[in-house]
C-alpha cells in the first residue's frame, strides 16, 4: 500500500542559492511536500532562519511538484496578513500550498513586541484556532469566480461575489473580505505539530493534517487514538486527520541527538523496513526530518525513494493528499446545502 512522504527541510542559511538546491532535490524526486521551519523570533536552540512564508514564496517558481509548508507562527501575528500571504503563495506555487499552524509561548517573542504578557497555554491555543478560523474564512470570502474583468462596465470584480466574513470572538474581530482573491486550492492545507492533549485537540479543530512523534512503532497505535480521541472530543466535522509521523533521520552516519522524534540511523534498506511497520501500524506518512543537510536529504531522494511504495500524484496538495475539494462555505451551494 501506497504512502505519502515529506521533508522538513531546516538550516540557518540565507542563501537563496542552497535552499533552492534542496528544494529541487526534494522535487525532483516527487515528494509530496516539504516543510519550512521557523521561529517568531530569535530561535532559542542556534542561529536564525530566513523567514518561512518569504522563503517558500521564493521556492514556489524554482518547482512543479512538491507542496510548500511554511512554519508561521498565530501568537503574535495577525490572522488577515497570514491569510494574504498564504493565499499568495497558493497562486504563485499553482495549488501547492500549505502552512503549518503554530503557538508561541516564549516570553522573548513577548517582549520583541510589548503589546501583551505571554498568554496562558490554554489562551495560546484558543487564539490559534481562532486565528486559523478567520485565515479559512477570509480565504473563502472570494467566490472562485469573483474576478470577471468586464472591459464594458469596466468591473474587475464582482462585488456581489465578495463576502464579509464578520468575525468576533475573544482575540479578533475581523470583518473582511480578503484583499486576495480565493486560493487555486480553496482553502490551502492546514498542518499541526502535535505533542500533548491542548496540541491534538487544536489540530483536530482547525487542521487537516497533524505530525506526531512516535518514539517507536509500539506507540504508533496508542498516538493515533489519542488523534482520534481529540477529533471526537471536539466533535471534529469533514474527513479525519491526516496522521504523519515525523521521524529524525541519518542515512550518511551513525548519530546520537535528543529530538522530540524518534531518531534513525542506519542503511535506506533498513529505514525503508522501519516505514512499512509504522505504516502498517496505521499512519498515512512520514515527514522525515534529515539529520545532515544536503547529505541526509540526497539519500532519502535517491536511495530511500526507490525502495518504498512511494506513487506520487500529480496536482494541486489537497488532491494528492486526498482531501477533497474545499467548498466555500459563502458559496451559494453551501448555503443551500
Amino acid at each position: 500500500m501506497s504512502f505519502h512522504l515529506a521533508v522538513a527541510l531546516d538550516a540557518p542559511s540565507f542563501s537563496a542559492d542552497y535552499w533552492a538546491g534542496l528544494a529541487r532535490t526534494a522535487d525532483e524526486a516527487r515528494l509530496d511536500f516539504v516543510t519550512f521551519e521557523d521561529t517568531f523570533g530569535p530561535p532559542a536552540d542556534g542561529p536564525a532562519r530566513p523567514d518561512a512564508v518569504l522563503l517558500a514564496a521564493r521556492i514556489a517558481p524554482l518547482t512543479s511538484h512538491i507542496g510548500l509548508v511554511p512554519v508561521a507562527t498565530t501568537t503574535h501575528t495577525e490572522p488577515f496578513h497570514l491569510s494574504t500571504a498564504l493565499a499568495t503563495l497558493d497562486f504563485v506555487s499553482g495549488g501547492r500550498a500549505g502552512w503549518q499552524a503554530r503557538v508561541s509561548g516564549s516570553p522573548a517573542d513577548a517582549a520583541l513586541l510589548g503589546r501583551r504578557p505571554v498568554p496562558s497555554v490554554e489562551d495560546l491555543f484558543d487564539e490559534a484556532a481562532d486565528a486559523v478560523e478567520v485565515v479559512r474564512r477570509l480565504w473563502d470570502s472570494w467566490d472562485d469566480d469573483a474576478v470577471i474583468k468586464d472591459v464594458a462596465t469596466g468591473r474587475f470584480i464582482d462585488r456581489d461575489r465578495l463576502h464579509y466574513i464578520d468575525f468576533g470572538g475573544r482575540f479578533f474581530a475581523v470583518k473582511g473580505p480578503s484583499i486576495v482573491p480565493r486560493p487555486p486550492q480553496g482553502q490551502p492545507v492546514v498542518a499541526a505539530l502535535a505533542h500533548n492533549p491542548l496540541a491534538y485537540e487544536f489540530a483536530a479543530r482547525s487542521a487537516d493534517l497533524v505530525f506526531v512523534t512516535p518514539p517507536d512503532v509500539a506507540a504508533v497505535t496508542s498516538i493515533i487514538g489519542d488523534v482520534r480521541a481529540a477529533e471526537a472530543a471536539v466533535r471534529r466535522v469533514g474527513p479525519p486527520l491526516k496522521v504523519f509521523a515525523d521521524l529524525v533521520v541519518f542515512l550518511s552516519r551513525a548519530a546520537s541527538i535528543q529530538s522530540d522524534a524518534a531518531v534513525f540511523a542506519g542503511t535506506p534498506a533498513e529505514l525503508a523496513e522501519l516505514l512499512s511497520q509504522w505504516h502498517s501500524a496505521g499512519v498515512d506518512g512520514f515527514r522525515l526530518r534529515p539529520g545532515e543537510l544536503p547529505r541526509d536529504l540526497e539519500s532519502i531522494t535517491r536511495e530511500l525513494v526507490p525502495l518504498l511504495p512511494f506513487r506520487p500524484a500529480p496536482g494541486p496538495l489537497r488532491e494528492r493528499l486526498g482531501l477533497g475539494p474545499a467548498v466555500n462555505r459563502y458559496s451559494k451551494e453551501a448555503r443551500v446545502a
